[in-house]
C-alpha cells in the first residue's frame, strides 16, 4: 500500500488500510470507515463560505475533539449562529440572542425553520455533494427538512442499526457559544502515518455547555417516562465520561452557564412531564435535576444500552448498565447539593 492520501486509494486499498488501523484499536472496521466520512463532511462544511458561522457540538464533538468520551458517535450536530443566519431577528438583543417574549419566540421559530430548511436544501446540500465529489469522497447527499444525509458505498457491512450514511443535523436558534476552534482528525490516521486522511478546522462548542445540554435532556426523559429513540442511552454514558474527565465538575461550578442553558431551553424547547405539567428547566439546574429514570423508562434505557454495546459503539470499558446509573445518580446528587446551586 503506497503512501499518499486515503481518498486516492482504490476500494481494496482503503479496506486494507482500515483493517490495519482496526488491529491497533478496539474499533471495528466499519466504524473507522464511517469516521472518515464524518471528518470529510466536517471539512467541507467548515471550509465553505458559511463555515465561519457554524459551531460543531454534541456527542461527536465530545469524542472527536475533546476526547472526553470513548464512544463512536456517528451523527454531526451543527449550530448555525443565529446572529449570522438571521441577524435582523436578533438586532438589538443581548449576548445570548434570545427572543424577549414567548410571542417573539414563536415568530422567530416560524421564520427560522422554513428558512433553515431552504438553506439546507438549496445551499448546503449541493455544496456538500460537489465538494465531497471533488475531494475524492463521492456520495449521495440528500436534504430532509433541517437535516442532511451523506450516503456512501460501504467497504464493510455494518452491524445492527448502523447505517452507511452520515446524518448532519442543523439548528439556528442559538449562538453556539462558548466555543473554540479545534482540529478534527480521523481515528485511523494515528495508526497509518504514511497515509494522509482528511482533517477539519472547526469551531467547537465547549464541553461544559454540552454537559448541561445533555443533563437537561436526560431530566426531560426522566420526567416524561417515555422512550426517545434508538441509542438514547448514549447520554448517560457520555455524562459518566464527562465526570471522569473533570468536565462535569467544571460545569457544575459554572452557575451562569447552567442558567444560560435553562433559559435557552425554556424558550425554545418547552416540554411537559408525564402529568402534562410544564417542565421547569430553571428548577432542574437549581437543585431538582433528575438523571435516573424509573419503571418502564429505566427498562427501555437498559435495553437500548445493551443494543449499543452489541454494535461496538462503546470503544473502551463496557460498564454494566447498573454501574452507569449509579454513576449518574452520584452526579445528580452533586448537582442538587446546596453548595452547587447557591453560587
Amino acid at each position: 500500500m503506497a503512501d499518499g492520501t486515503y481518498q486516492s486509494l482504490t476500494g481494496d486499498e482503503r479496506r486494507e488500510a482500515l483493517q490495519v488501523a482496526a488491529e491497533h484499536t478496539r474499533q471495528r472496521t466499519y466504524l473507522l470507515e464511517k469516521d472518515t466520512w464524518v471528518v470529510a463532511t466536517l471539512r467541507v462544511l467548515f471550509e465553505a463560505p458559511f463555515g465561519r458561522h457554524l459551531v460543531f457540538k454534541g456527542g461527536t464533538s465530545l469524542s472527536k475533539v475533546w476526547k472526553a468520551i470513548r464512544r463512536f458517535s456517528e451523527d454531526i450536530d451543527i449550530t448555525y449562529d443565529i446572529r449570522g443566519f438571521a441577524p435582523e431577528l436578533v438586532a438589538g438583543g443581548d449576548d445570548e440572542a434570545l427572543p424577549p417574549t414567548r410571542s417573539q419566540e414563536r415568530r422567530w421559530t416560524r421564520a427560522i425553520r422554513p428558512r433553515l430548511a431552504e438553506w439546507v436544501r438549496e445551499v448546503a446540500c449541493p455544496l456538500l455533494a460537489g465538494e465531497l465529489e471533488r475531494t475524492g469522497f463521492p456520495a449521495r447527499v440528500r436534504a430532509e427538512a433541517e437535516r442532511l444525509y451523506v450516503a456512501y458505498e460501504p467497504l464493510f457491512v455494518p452491524l445492527g442499526p448502523m447505517r452507511p450514511d452520515v446524518q448532519v443535523d442543523f439548528g439556528a436558534r442559538s449562538t453556539g457559544e462558548p466555543h473554540e476552534v479545534r482540529t478534527v482528525v480521523c481515528d485511523a490516521a494515528a495508526h497509518l502515518p504514511g497515509l494522509a486522511f482528511p482533517e477539519a478546522r472547526a469551531a467547537v462548542m465547549l464541553p461544559e455547555r454540552t454537559f448541561w445540554e445533555k443533563a437537561t435532556s436526560m431530566h426531560v426523559y426522566c420526567l416524561q417516562e417515555r422512550v426517545r429513540g434508538e441509542r438514547w442511552s448514549r447520554h448517560w454514558h457520555d455524562l459518566m465520561r464527562l465526570d471522569e474527565a473533570g468536565i462535569a465538575a467544571r460545569a457544575l461550578e459554572d452557575r451562569e452557564l447552567a442558567l444560560s442553558v435553562a433559559r435557552h431551553k425554556a424558550m425554545f424547547f418547552r416540554e411537559n412531564d408525564s402529568n402534562r405539567q410544564r417542565i421547569d428547566y430553571h428548577s432542574a439546574v437549581s437543585g431538582n435535576l433528575r438523571l435516573v429514570p424509573s419503571g418502564s423508562a429505566l427498562d427501555a434505557l437498559a435495553e437500548d444500552y445493551a443494543s449499543m454495546l452489541s454494535t461496538g459503539m462503546l470503544l473502551d470499558l463496557d460498564e454494566p448498565f447498573g454501574t452507569v446509573m449509579e454513576r449518574c445518580e452520584a452526579i445528580e446528587e452533586r448537582a442538587n447539593a446546596p453548595q452547587a446551586t447557591s453560587r
